[in-house]
């Protein structure tokens, strides 16, 4: 298998986070991190345009051929949730416009995935990424949650690289020996 770069964004109005991963189908390896944050101040159209903009530069600059993205809960306050399933729009906005494969994975996916239980708490998801991913030193939360979410990503595409092969042996007409 190839090497691809994938980058996984964990989408805020605050800080979006973002982290970037080569992998080869069995092999991890950190590329950068971070996180593009908006202006509190600011209204929400220049908020989103912020991050639009963060995160345009970090797909310019890197060049991910997948992304990975972490879908949106909904919590108590439908405002906040509003405001988070814009930022969320335009995480997937930017790789939708360079032409990326987009991935989606439910919190606790990426948590199981990652940790291996669903609800992992955020100081577990960074030693962990850390632990996969010796040479990140993400700077926050949303950098590590980034990296949690291409990790699972690259198990995701391994995983399913496999079922693919499994199917394709089943299909293939077995020939016996005389």
């Amino acid at each position: 298998m190839r090497q691809v770069r994938i980058i996984g964004i964990d989408p805020g109005l605050r800080r979006t986070g973002w982290g970037v991963i080569d992998t080869d189908g069995v092999k991890l390896g950190f590329v950068a991190c971070g996180s593009v944050s908006s202006n509190a101040g600011e209204g929400l159209g220049v908020r989103l345009r912020q991050i639009f903009d963060g995160l345009s530069n970090v797909l310019a600059e890197l060049a991910p051929a997948e992304a990975a993205i972490e879908q949106t809960f909904v919590n108590r306050d439908a405002a906040a949730t509003l405001k988070l399933g814009q930022a969320r729009g335009i995480a997937m906005l930017v790789p939708a416009l360079a032409g990326l494969a987009i991935a989606e994975y439910a919190p606790n996916a990426v948590k199981k995935t990652v940790v291996g239980a669903g609800h992992g708490d955020k100081d577990q998801i960074r030693a962990m990424v850390k632990y996969l991913l010796p040479k990140a030193d993400p700077d926050s939360a949303d950098a590590a949650d980034a990296l949690a979410i291409a990790i699972t990503h690259a198990h995701a595409r391994s995983w399913s690289k496999l079922e693919e092969a499994i199917a394709l042996a089943e299909q293939t007409p077995q020939r016996t020996a005389p």
